[in-house]
């Protein structure tokens, strides 16, 4: 119910691969809310927490967290490059720590937090097929 237009577009893509979808929208949104809402926390412990539960997650192939457990099951099956990863969550990051940006500062913020999204996403959409993948990139 956060995103009614996620949910209405998603509901348009095939049963098999749709949950895989969600799981990446849950992964990228749980990191934005550590972002933009935690006010009288700290913050960048919380990313850097959630950074290291990602990745013990998508290593030992389950997580308590069902968010992270639902996105290791996505990453594990179709191969998601920890690169994009890594660039998501260094996004995330940079709203913590950078304010103003010069023009490659934005273009790898921009990077890390809208393109890396689309290219996880990708890579469900082709269902883990490198070849398509890499011609569709």
């Amino acid at each position: 119910s956060y995103s009614t237009s996620f949910s209405i577009g998603c509901k348009l893509l095939h049963s098999k691969i749709r949950k895989y979808i969600y799981a990446i929208y849950g992964f990228v949104r749980y990191a934005d809310e550590i972002v933009d809402t935690f006010h009288d926390y700290n913050k960048l412990e919380l990313l850097y927490r959630f950074k290291e539960e990602t990745y013990a997650a998508i290593e030992q192939g389950i997580s308590l967290n069902p968010i992270l457990n639902s996105f290791q099951h996505a990453v594990n099956k179709f191969e998601i490059d920890h690169a994009l990863i890594d660039a998501f969550l260094h996004s995330m990051e940079m709203d913590l720590t950078q304010k103003q940006h010069d023009p490659d500062s934005y273009k790898t913020y921009i990077y890390g937090s809208a393109e890396v999204v689309g290219l996880m996403c990708l890579k469900v959409f082709v269902e883990g097929d490198v070849k398509k993948y890499e011609e569709l990139k």
